[in-house]
């Protein structure tokens, strides 16, 4: 995946497939940050009523809930860059490294 030069410069091989992969993860996971903001700034406006207090309340739950599906988003985006990476090595009859995804 990686190679160095003598100059000691990195040089990274990506696939196209893995590159379109981390950018439609990418706006997945802005849109949940956004998705999240949304919430909290709803329940929060919510709680200055008593009346709204309860629909604050749900607003809050499913931010919070909105906060577990980040993580969910992370280890799709790890398991699906993996496999696309070992289907692409072993097509083209190398042995996957294991390097860490972040």
């Amino acid at each position: 995946m990686s190679t160095s030069t003598p100059s000691g410069m990195l040089t990274l091989h990506i696939g196209h497939e893995e590159v379109v992969l981390r950018r439609r993860y990418e706006i997945a996971s802005i849109l949940n940050d956004i998705l999240i903001a949304v919430w909290f700034i709803v329940g929060s406006v919510m709680f200055f009523s008593d009346d709204w207090a309860t629909m604050g309340t749900w607003c809050f739950l499913i931010g919070s809930i909105e906060l577990l599906i980040r993580p969910v988003i992370r280890l799709f985006r790890h398991l699906h860059i993996q496999r696309v990476r070992s289907s692409s090595d072993s097509a083209n009859g190398q042995v996957s490294d294991a390097a860490q995804d972040y």
